[in-house]
This record gives structure tokens, C-alpha cells and sequence, in this order.
């Protein structure tokens, strides 16, 4: 591991760093989530707005999660939050139960610096970090429009977990994943 967190060779980029996020980061993660998530704007026009204003709703106050960041040459290249066991997310909605197991949320990579296994180093962070707690599995929301994100977790080992689906909004579902720890 590197001072601030592991550290990890990225082929021709040279070598990324996994780190907790400093409050003066807090733009440059604001930036490179809405520019990762934007691309699917076009695919969900009725619900982006509102999807947006999350996004930026939890990223202004990202407590209790710990937030997590890729940085390259200064520069944060990619950012992911982890919400500890038994939290209910503020966005959750209603009659949604504690978890009962660690939750990534907002994974985001720079579209610059996608394939270049940013993702695959920040998930692997999160895994890492839910292993520490002693939790018995992780879990994660998306949807099949997200078809990169889908096929890295999947090359995780993360697999649909329905019991985890959720109705976010009317014709709109997010599919759950887990992985199992143990």
C-alpha cells in the first residue's frame, strides 16, 4: 500500500492510487461522477433530472458512507462511495430495512481514464475495506443500461441478487448484486 492507500499499475498510465477522499476533493468528485453518469442521459430522459439532483444531493453530504478515490498524476480519475452495515441511505426511500451488508454506491470513472481498470481497482478497494469490517457479503444497485459497470462487477464475482431490486421510480428498477465474502 501506498501512504494514503493502495497503489496499483494502470499499463501506460503508470500508477493509480486508492485513497480515502480529503475534503478538497470534493469538485473534482462532483465533476467526474456527473461526467461518468451523464452518458445516460440521453437513455433515461424522464427520470435523469431527477437522478442527477441525487447524485448531487448525496455527494454534497456523503456521511455515513466513506468515499473513495482514484488519483492519478493529482488528478482524482475516479470515485466510489461505501455505506457500512445497518445504514438505510437518506435516498433509500421509504419502508426500505437496515442492510445487512456493506453497499457501494456512485462509481464513477472519468471517461478518460476508462479501461484502464480504475473500476476494477476501486471495487476491489471497497471489497477490501468490507472484508476488514467482517462482513459476510457486499452489495450494489444498477441497471442494464449500465452494460460496463455490469460485466466489471460480474468479472468480480458479484451476481443478481432480486431480492435486492428496487422500483426507484414508475418503470424503473435497479437490479441488486452481491458478492459473498466468505
Amino acid at each position: 500500500m501506498g501512504e494514503d492507500g493502495p497503489r496499483y499499475e494502470a499499463g501506460e498510465v503508470g500508477t493509480v492510487g486508492i485513497r480515502e477522499a480529503r475534503p478538497a476533493d470534493h469538485a473534482a468528485i462532483r465533476d467526474v461522477t456527473l461526467a461518468a453518469y451523464a452518458e445516460y442521459a440521453p437513455r433515461m430522459p424522464r427520470h435523469w433530472e431527477g437522478y442527477r439532483r441525487n447524485i448531487l444531493a448525496t455527494l454534497g453530504d456523503p456521511t455515513p458512507a466513506t468515499q473513495i478515490v482514484a488519483e492519478q498524476d493529482g488528478a482524482i480519475v475516479g470515485a466510489v462511495l461505501l455505506y457500512p452495515t445497518g445504514i438505510i441511505r437518506p435516498d433509500a426511500g421509504p419502508g426500505r430495512p437496515p442492510r445487512s451488508w456493506p453497499e457501494v454506491r456512485l462509481l464513477a470513472v472519468a471517461p478518460a481514464a476508462r479501461g484502464r481498470g480504475v473500476g476494477a481497482g476501486l471495487m476491489q478497494e471497497c471489497v477490501r475495506r468490507a472484508r476488514g469490517w467482517g462482513a459476510p457479503a457486499v452489495v450494489l444497485h444498477t441497471t442494464p443500461m449500465m452494460g460496463a459497470a455490469v460485466r466489471l462487477y460480474e468479472r468480480l464475482g458479484f451476481v443478481p441478487a432480486s431480492e435486492l431490486d428496487v422500483e426507484v421510480a414508475p418503470g424503473l428498477t435497479v437490479t441488486g448484486y452481491r458478492l459473498d465474502l466468505d
